[in-house]
């Protein structure tokens, strides 16, 4: 089978209808509203199963639908190497969470959806490889921060038209907050704040019917993570950005919200407000890849404003707060599950997970004794030297720290205990697929006192794009030209690799 013809099949197919996905009608009336509209979506490979979702819309569904599901070996659906038959229900939104079991490892599979005379489009997903077997290449992309009302999403139509194996999405898929009236963008958010469980499913759905973010969940599987915006921004744990009485309430809310949007297995269904993400996955001989959490346990942020939680930009000397070695930010249990996560058998060792690590100090030595914003990793060094010391212990042989969350391409150094110490690890942030970024004067500001930072650049939107093998690793940052253009074309902003046996990245 010819996977870059099926590739660009699958995008032709899901943009054939403009701003909705194609859908073929079995014996549907030509007025029947579009069941399918959010389009499908997979996710959690392993060697033998996976995942597959979607979701049904319309005004006055049944109670309770049968949708049948089918997984082919082929794009024509001659072979069906699995199908079955789940329950949509109101509970849940009436999403589907479908979990083929018994398939063959490191292949590619076809799968689709069928309901109430109905048939959604065609998504294209793959199994991981066996556990120890010899792979050759892993190719994979980062995204992260794709706020609806600041952009088009140039960046998803062109990441799906590459040939990736896995999509690491790394926080925040949808933003909670309100359009502001005053503004004029081209796209704005339906609704106001999000604060009930209806709130931030019509979010999700609005997101969702977006044709190139459909295209790029048809065309390969997720893994997932989120970070604030999925509930609120800049919440730590159960406190609320503004101190919100009520904010357990969306606490419960935005979790099932998030399930019910997403290829998880159903046994992961959030229990009230908790709900867990951190995981391990394997790509056979070749990469351990872990996501993490870092919003649901962290202790809240140092000396918030007056009056507030959140993040602030604070001087360390105004705040020995953070530097108090009992903060977390992940939490005792899942630092501690971290810790026994990593794995030295395998040459590299992926760590998905939402923010920049590396320090990063706003303010000049001749100035005082650091600035730092309190609500990302360096509201947290003691934690930071937690998890970089035990990454050393572990004496893995590659490890690679991946991250979102501020907007930005970043290419930095990490160092456990201090900027004199060898580099252990290395970093790579990507920029948002569409969320604003800082002046890019800022971070030109702020290089020449961080010079473990190799590339920091907040002017562009995109993704980094990955392919991985045993002696080495490239990265391509990709950048939109037009980020208000949906067809926009993306460029090459820079390439790095890291090579096998050697922490840091290499300018290529």
């Amino acid at each position: 089978m010819n996977t870059a013809l099926s590739r660009r099949s699958l995008l032709q197919a899901a943009l054939a209808a403009g701003c909705a996905p194609a859908l073929v009608s079995h014996a549907a009336t030509p007025a029947a509203a579009p069941l399918f509209a959010l389009g499908v979506a997979s996710g959690c490979p392993r060697p033998d199963g996976l995942v597959l979702w979607t979701r049904l819309l319309g005004e006055a569904l049944p109670a309770q639908v049968a949708v049948r599901w089918e997984l082919a070996e082929d794009e024509g659906f001659k072979t069906i190497a699995a199908s079955g038959t789940e329950r949509a229900e109101p509970g849940s939104a009436h999403s589907v969470h479908a979990e083929p079991a018994g398939l063959k490892p490191d292949r590619w599979y076809w799968y689709r959806f069928s309901a109430l005379g109905q048939q959604s489009p065609v998504g294209r997903s793959r199994t991981a490889p066996a556990p120890g077997a010899a792979v050759q290449r892993l190719r994979f992309a980062i995204a992260s921060c794709q706020r609806w009302d600041h952009g088009e999403y140039a960046a998803w139509r062109d990441l799906a038209s590459q040939e990736l194996d896995l999509l690491l999405f790394l926080g925040d898929y949808i933003y909670e907050s309100a359009t502001a009236p005053d503004s004029t963008p081209a796209r704005r958010h339906q609704g106001g704040l999000c604060r009930t469980l209806d709130d931030y499913r019509q979010r999700y759905a609005q997101y969702k019917s977006d044709p190139h973010l459909q295209a790029m969940h048809a065309a390969a599987p997720w893994l997932l993570t989120w970070d604030d915006h999925e509930v609120e921004n800049d919440y730590a744990g159960d406190i609320s950005q503004h101190l919100e009485p009520g904010f357990a309430r969306r606490r419960a809310a935005a979790p099932q919200a998030y399930w019910e949007h997403r290829p998880f297995p159903k046994a992961a269904r959030p229990r009230g407000a908790e709900f867990r993400l951190h995981e391990r996955y394997d790509w056979g001989a070749l990469a351990r890849i872990i996501t993490l959490d870092n919003r649901q346990w962290r202790d809240p942020q140092a000396c918030p404003k007056p009056g507030r939680g959140g993040s602030n930009t604070v001087a360390l000397s105004d705040c020995p707060e953070l530097l108090d070695p009992a903060r977390s930010l992940l939490g005792k249990a899942q630092e501690q599950w971290l810790a026994q996560s990593w794995d030295r058998e395998r040459p590299w060792n992926l760590l998905a997970q939402q923010t920049l690590m590396a320090p990063l100090n706003w303010q000049p030595p001749e100035q005082g004794s650091g600035l730092h914003w309190t609500d990302g990793w360096d509201g947290y060094p003691a934690a930071r030297q937690r998890l970089l010391r035990d990454l050393q212990a572990a004496r893995v042989r590659n490890a690679v720290v991946l991250g979102g969350d501020v907007h930005a391409h970043y290419v930095s150094d990490l160092h456990a205990g201090g900027a004199d110490k060898p580099v252990i690890a290395t970093e790579f942030c990507g920029s948002s697929i569409s969320s604003h970024g800082l002046a890019q004067r800022r971070l030109d500001q702020m290089r020449p006192h961080n010079p473990h930072i190799h590339h920091a650049r907040s002017d562009e939107r995109g993704y980094i794009r990955f392919e991985l093998s045993a002696g080495r690793l490239e990265a391509e940052l990709r950048a939109v030209e037009q980020p208000w253009d949906a067809a926009s074309p993306l460029r090459r902003q820079a390439r790095y690799v890291v090579e096998a046996g050697r922490a840091g990245a290499l300018s290529d």
